[in-house]
């Protein structure tokens, strides 16, 4: 896998996605971006502290979500054509990936 400079930086690899894919996780960011922009508001409007935080948790879930869409996308496209095209390495980078998401 090709990296820009060393191992903590970005990969110049690229992912074409289909307008659904694309739409699909576009529209899931925007609607967390409105909830941390909600959280923000009630922090300013001085809401009561369990108030917030339930708003912080379903913020977690929604990019847990977003997280796992993008990622099962990526096994049924990126992995599975490295796989198909004998880049075995590309089952080492999930597994790394899923440790480094699992902490």
């Amino acid at each position: 896998m090709a990296k820009t400079c060393c191992d903590k930086c970005e990969t110049t690899r690229k992912k074409e996605r289909t307008e659904k894919e694309y739409k699909d996780l576009i529209n899931r960011l925007s609607r967390i971006e409105g909830q941390v922009r909600g959280i923000r508001n009630m922090l300013e409007q001085d809401a009561y502290c369990p108030d917030i935080l339930t708003q912080v948790s379903a913020t977690k879930c929604a990019l847990n979500s977003f997280s796992k869409v993008l990622l099962g996308n990526h096994i049924k496209s990126c992995v599975k054509n490295d796989i198909q095209q004998g880049n075995d390495e590309a089952v080492d980078e999930l597994v790394e990936l899923l440790q480094k998401m699992m902490k």
